[in-house]
């Protein structure tokens, strides 16, 4: 099973709000998930990432894949700690 690191949407319609989700990669976008592992929300003044930095790192050490989405923001947050 691949695992990938990606967003799931939520939120109402033109307010959207992401989880950062580690789902199985054959999942649908807003399908099934293995855990929440983080929350963006883009449209606040400055878009906010907050993550479960100890659970993103466990996912990555299995092999979990993010998505270019998700690099970009693992990129521009970094996880401290």
């Amino acid at each position: 099973m691949a695992v990938h690191l990606r967003l799931s949407r939520a939120g109402k319609p033109k307010h959207p709000f992401y989880r950062i989700v580690a789902t199985d990669s054959r999942t649908p976008r807003d399908g099934r998930f293995l855990e929440v592992v983080g929350t963006y929300h883009p449209r606040k003044a400055e878009a906010q990432v907050a993550w479960q930095a100890e659970r993103v790192r466990y996912w990555l050490s299995k092999g979990a894949r993010p998505t270019q989405i998700v690099h970009q923001l693992l990129q521009r947050e970094p996880i401290t700690q």
